[in-house]
């Protein structure tokens, strides 16, 4: 006989978890919820909160340098590294406290703190040896950094964004491996903060950009603050002074350089290991992980759903929140299971300049509109003109369909796009909104025009179409 009988169980805290037993509860259903450390979600302990926190204080250094440009002498900031540290770790903790306080406020009986893993379809076997039965049950175990082999035995010299925000001090140099975007934004923030950093990758583009004029003017805008050393393949070993050595082939030469620590930031992996899954009676794909439905967040037909990082599709915390609510919902009324619409696709990376991501990949049926914001009257006048920006629209009526974006505040500039492609605007539509002078939004006209050029739509009878000296850049 089981120790817990349910209707739904939920394996895993975190932003997903909370997300669908909130739903679920709400629902009527009867809800576990199992974790072995509620120890708060990834996004408040060790992902978006900390590294933005690291990355304000990488800013604020770098605007007392780039004061002079403006006229303004302030000499160079000296960076006191154990108080950086201090006041990420004293807000980090603060993030994860709320997050505490959420959990230590649900319904008594609701959580148990263990691990999972499955002893049939239905039915969870704890570590401390109770068993749970439940109707419907969600995997929300979360994720864990990826390290490749050539990096797994370097101990302590060793750090990731789960063990970064730990460090007591700025250490002299880091290597990164990894030019994504967790490993950019973590690595400008360390060049920032004074810290010596080369970034490795395989890949020959940064970012996980295609290759085009948004991934060149990103590289030409990083390439003063970060040693780049793309399309190789790195190995590391530790060194007798307590560091770590990096070698790598780089335009058929063998080269090596010394750091005091290695990040690796080579991407999460689902945390699936340990759940017995194929007591599950899943179908597995090839990475190992149950086959699910996107807009149901289902496995096969079965009474098990899979949300959040643990599924790989769409890590970001919006994502997971969103999935952990879907799926709640379906696990509360399963067999009755519904397919809920996603939303736009949106990424954000958080260097400066931002680069984000919106929407779909252009395809055939794609009109590219652009703007290159070296030229863009406000970004000159901020002394923050880097960046290329592309919307994508369908070529034969308009209609927004998705963007890349490198440029300032391209983060603002993305959640626009967003929310006007799940309006179902058109670049015409955009053009005839009112767009107040002088803001970074103006260089989305050029865009938005070239679009309406191209496709033949007559000139929009824009409000104010009127083009003042550096207002928009060139068109």
């Amino acid at each position: 006989m089981a120790d817990f009988n349910v209707d739904v169980a939920i394996i895993g805290a975190g932003t997903a978890g909370l997300a669908a037993e909130r739903k679920a509860r709400a629902a009527g259903a009867r809800t576990l919820l199992i974790d072995p450390h509620f120890s708060g979600t990834t996004c408040a302990s060790v992902g978006c909160m900390p590294s933005k926190l690291l990355i304000a204080a990488g800013n604020a250094a770098h605007h007392v340098r780039a004061a002079g440009k403006f006229g303004i002498e302030v000499g160079a900031p000296r960076v006191d590294g154990p108080k950086v540290m201090a006041r990420v770790q004293r807000l980090r903790d603060d993030f994860v406290s709320g997050v505490k306080k959420q959990i230590a406020d649900l319904p008594d009986g609701v959580t148990v703190k263990a691990s999972a893993r499955f002893a049939s379809p239905t039915e969870l076997a704890l570590d401390d040896g109770r068993m749970v039965a439940a109707k419907a049950i969600v995997i929300a175990v979360g994720s864990s950094p990826v390290i490749p082999p050539p990096f797994e035995d370097l101990g302590d010299t060793l750090i990731t964004n789960e063990t970064l925000f730990d460090l007591e001090d700025l250490p002299a140099s880091v290597g990164v491996i990894g030019a994504g975007p967790l490993g950019l934004e973590l690595a400008q923030a360390l060049a920032r903060l004074g810290v010596r950093v080369e970034v490795f990758d395989k890949s020959a583009q940064l970012a996980g950009l295609e290759a085009g004029e948004p991934e060149t003017s990103l590289r030409e805008a990083l390439k003063d603050e970060l040693g780049f050393h793309l399309n190789v393949e790195p190995e590391a070993r530790r060194n007798g002074d307590g560091g770590v050595t990096v070698s790598w082939s780089e335009n058929g030469e063998t080269k090596e350089a010394d750091f005091d620590r290695l990040m690796v930031a080579t991407g999460r992996a689902p945390e699936l290991d340990g759940l017995d899954l194929e007591k599950s009676g899943l179908e597995l794909n090839e990475n190992g992980g149950p086959v699910f439905d996107a807009a149901t967040l289902q496995c096969g037909q079965s009474p098990v759903f899979i949300v959040g990082d643990a599924n790989g599709d769409r890590p970001i915390l919006h994502e997971a929140s969103k999935e952990g609510t879907i799926a709640g919902a379906n696990a509360a009324s399963f067999p009755d299971v519904q397919s809920f619409e996603r939303s736009t696709r949106l990424q954000v990376m958080f260097t400066e300049p931002n680069m984000a991501k919106v929407g779909a990949e252009p395809d055939e049926d794609t009109v590219v509109g652009k703007v290159d914001f070296a030229d863009q009257g406000r970004a000159r006048a901020m002394g923050v003109n880097q960046g290329v920006c592309e919307v994508y629209a369908k070529a034969h009526c308009g209609a927004l369909t998705g963007a890349t974006l490198v440029g300032p505040d391209a983060e603002h500039l993305a959640h626009l796009i967003c929310w006007e492609i799940e309006n179902g605007s058109k670049a015409s539509d955009l053009l005839n909104k009112p767009f107040y002078h002088p803001t970074l939004e103006e260089g989305l006209k050029t865009a938005l025009k070239q679009i309406c050029k191209d496709i033949g739509l007559p000139k929009p009878d824009s409000r104010d179409d009127a083009e003042l000296p550096g207002d928009f850049g060139s068109d």
